[in-house]
């Protein structure tokens, strides 16, 4: 008993360390589709947190709001894309921005709105307990949305192709097992004269590039079949359309 009560007293000697401000001049911002919520220093503003519509002159305003509040530095949560004009308004400004995993900003019990959302991620940064995300300079985010978009492209190219493929062999014409390609010069000349009207076999294998190793008689004889207007019309238009536009915006790249 004498033991429990001596290491009690010492335990309650110990000095009780304390969290330090590391952040003074920390902002948090809540972000959502329409609207993002801003806190900031109580003594900094006369009105704390604020609201902020999402439209570009808002964001212009947020950001003058926050330097006239002497803010330096701001932590916001990583929201699907809606983050992505604000990091890049208060990055050209000059502020340091945290863009932070909202997985490590969950909020403690009874804290659910906005208001107080912003005002516990400032807290948080405000004592340096958020870690940003890996944000690389702004000509390789450029670069990446290239890449990636690029890659939806050659994605969606993929789909449409089969889509003509299988209208083809609805109608039983069997020209992408003849031409290695449907969508080079030879397949998409013969695809669009099919679309306009066209049905005589002979003509459309005229469209035979000389370096396609299929000669126009077999090409001719792949083009005989049941013309329906309802695949062409579900299927090849569309895909005429759709197809032009992707390789069209590939070729940007």
């Amino acid at each position: 008993m004498a033991q429990r009560t001596k290491n009690r007293k010492k335990r309650s000697s110990r000095k009780i360390s304390t969290l330090e401000i590391q952040n003074p001049n920390a902002a948090g911002i809540d972000i959502g589709s329409r609207e993002h919520w801003v806190a900031v220093r109580p003594d900094q503003h006369a009105q704390p947190i604020r609201c902020f519509q999402s439209f570009t002159k808002d964001l212009n305003e947020l950001a003058d709001w926050l330097i006239d509040c002497d803010v330096t530095t701001v932590a916001m949560e990583s929201t699907g894309v809606y983050w992505i004009p604000l990091f890049q308004i208060l990055d050209a400004r000059g502020f340091e921005v945290l863009l932070v995993n909202a997985h490590k900003v969950k909020n403690v019990s009874g804290r659910k709105d906005d208001e107080s959302d912003c005002e516990w991620i400032r807290k948080l940064h405000s004592y340096g307990l958020l870690q940003g995300s890996f944000q690389p300079e702004q000509h390789i985010r450029a670069l990446r949305i290239y890449l990636r978009d690029r890659d939806t492209l050659v994605r969606c190219s993929a789909s449409h192709v089969q889509r003509m493929q299988k209208a083809l062999t609805q109608m039983n014409l069997q020209l992408h097992h003849v031409i290695s390609d449907i969508t080079g010069v030879t397949g998409m000349s013969i695809i669009r004269a099919i679309i306009d009207g066209q049905r005589d076999p002979l003509v459309l294998a005229a469209y035979r590039n000389r370096k396609i190793k299929a000669d126009e008689k077999t090409i001719a004889k792949s083009l005989e079949g049941d013309y329906s207007k309802e695949a062409i019309f579900n299927y090849m238009i569309f895909t005429k359309v759709k197809l032009k536009n992707v390789i069209g915006r590939l070729k940007i790249y």
